[in-house]
């Protein structure tokens, strides 16, 4: 059995135990490890994933492929990982899921372009271009990917907020506490 064929065999037998988890199962890869295989399954989920995600989902891929033979007798490396932020927008969740964020399209015609996510739904997407907003069909999308923001504001129309302190002020090392401050200890 290829490679190709081992992804399509997993993807049938973890989509349905992801779903039920709350789970979509964006893609499973097998490749060679030397003597082991390794199997790398990717989830994702509205909202994103968290650890307890990727430990629950780690515990019951490994289940399922325990006591399956969906990788036969041969020893394997399972990893379970969520999307990186580079990977293509496919699907229309992928769309929903980086609305605010900016994105680089490639239509099927015409000059690639990057704009801003506005909304998103099963059909089309919502796009921000240079301060004009236009619809795209997803079918007229040859290609799409997100665009890192190192600086990115925490939403599109709002301006940035400055980061807050959370232990109060700062004191320097040469500035006095007052006596009757709570914790001052005095030394003899």
């Amino acid at each position: 059995m290829t490679a190709r064929d081992n992804s399509r065999a997993l993807l049938d037998v973890l989509t349905e135990p992801l779903a039920r988890m709350g789970l979509d199962l964006e893609d499973v890869q097998v490749s060679s490890a030397g003597r082991r295989k390794m199997v790398r399954v990717v989830i994702d989920k509205d909202g994103g994933i968290c650890l307890d995600d990727i430990a629950d989902a780690t515990r019951d891929v490994n289940a399922v492929l325990d006591s399956t033979d969906a990788m036969g007798e041969m020893p394997y490396t399972l990893e379970v990982t969520s999307p990186g932020v580079d990977r293509p927008l496919t699907q229309p969740r992928h769309w929903r899921r980086n609305v605010d964020r900016l994105v680089k399209v490639s239509p099927h015609e015409g000059m690639a372009f990057i704009g801003r996510i506005r909304d998103a739904d099963d059909d089309a997407a919502t796009l921000a271009i240079d301060g004009t907003e236009a619809r795209w069909a997803y079918t007229d999308i040859a290609k799409a990917r997100i665009e890192i923001e190192f600086s990115r504001p925490s939403s599109a129309t709002e301006p940035r907020q400055p980061a807050r302190r959370r232990n109060g002020p700062k004191r320097s090392a040469t500035e006095a506490v007052p006596a009757d401050s709570p914790g001052r200890e005095d030394k003899e």
